[in-house]
């Protein structure tokens, strides 16, 4: 079983079989970035919220590769400042999935299902997303729209990530780093998976800093903790396509990846089952 895991983790830390369009979300009116499938209708589609500090040309590599596997990808281009606000960042997002939704995307009319839609965020870019997903955190009565959400080394928010948590029932899964000294594993992380009123999942991949997933340089380096770290970069896209692909494409295919403990990814809390069972 852990054989089969393993195999799936390296498979899906590849990129997948789409060729990947790149949109301007500016075009209209909220700046930000789209990757697409070069091809197809009724889409599965994720807003992705960056990091503090971080642009969102720090994740292409991770939003291009959910392209690659059938998934549209998104990340607003706001709250990019010292003091961003938490809540409107957490507001965008949500634009940002009305947008892929009602818009037609790239030239042969690319459409996204608004019944397969998530949310997915690094730092305090997870903690709004986790803000966007809650009910009653000015996101609207909709937010149960969202099916799942997933983060890596999200921190908190204000409103607190942590108590927005209590109120999402879609699915969660939440990435943080041994290594990682500003969101550490054994801090918010935990506390927002065990908050979680639906289903999630807590892993902690080995040997992760803060800035771990981030790709590229930035001067930001000079006041976070950590760098762009390879071997974190793959995990984690392998650990969000297979999350996404099952959650929102319904492709069991690559569950058995999200249900094994792996030393590349260990699985530190999980309430799945305690949830499915009630």
């Amino acid at each position: 079983m852990a054989s089969t895991a393993k195999r799936l983790l390296e498979q899906l830390s590849r990129p997948g079989p789409y060729d990947v369009l790149r949109g301007d979300l500016a075009l209209v009116g909220l700046p930000g970035v789209v990757f697409t499938p070069s091809t197809g209708f009724n889409l599965p589609a994720v807003a992705f919220g960056h990091g503090w500090l971080q642009p969102p040309g720090r994740y292409h590599g991770l939003l291009r590769h959910l392209a690659s596997w059938g998934i549209v990808a998104a990340a607003p281009a706001t709250h990019g400042g010292p003091l961003p606000s938490h809540r409107l960042f957490a507001a965008d997002l949500r634009s940002t999935l009305d947008l892929v939704t009602t818009l037609r995307l790239g030239p042969d009319g690319i459409s996204v299902d608004p019944t397969k839609l998530g949310l997915a965020g690094h730092s305090i870019g997870g903690g709004a997303a986790i803000l966007a997903a809650a009910p009653g955190e000015g996101a609207g009565d909709d937010a149960r729209q969202v099916k799942a959400v997933a983060t890596v080394a999200a921190t908190q928010t204000m409103p607190p990530a942590t108590t927005a948590a209590r109120k999402i029932t879609a699915v969660g899964l939440h990435l943080a780093g041994d290594d990682d000294l500003l969101a550490p594993a054994k801090g918010n992380a935990e506390v927002i998976t065990k908050e979680w009123a639906g289903p999630a999942q807590l892993r902690v991949i080995p040997k992760m800093t803060h800035l771990g997933v981030t790709e590229g340089t930035h001067w930001s380096r000079l006041l976070l903790q950590g760098k762009p770290q390879h071997t974190v970069q793959r995990r984690v896209r392998a650990l969000f396509t297979a999350f996404f692909l099952t959650t929102l494409a319904g492709d069991d295919t690559y569950r058995e990846l999200l249900d094994t403990d792996l030393k590349a990814a260990r699985i530190e809390y999980d309430n799945r089952a305690a949830l499915t069972n009630a």
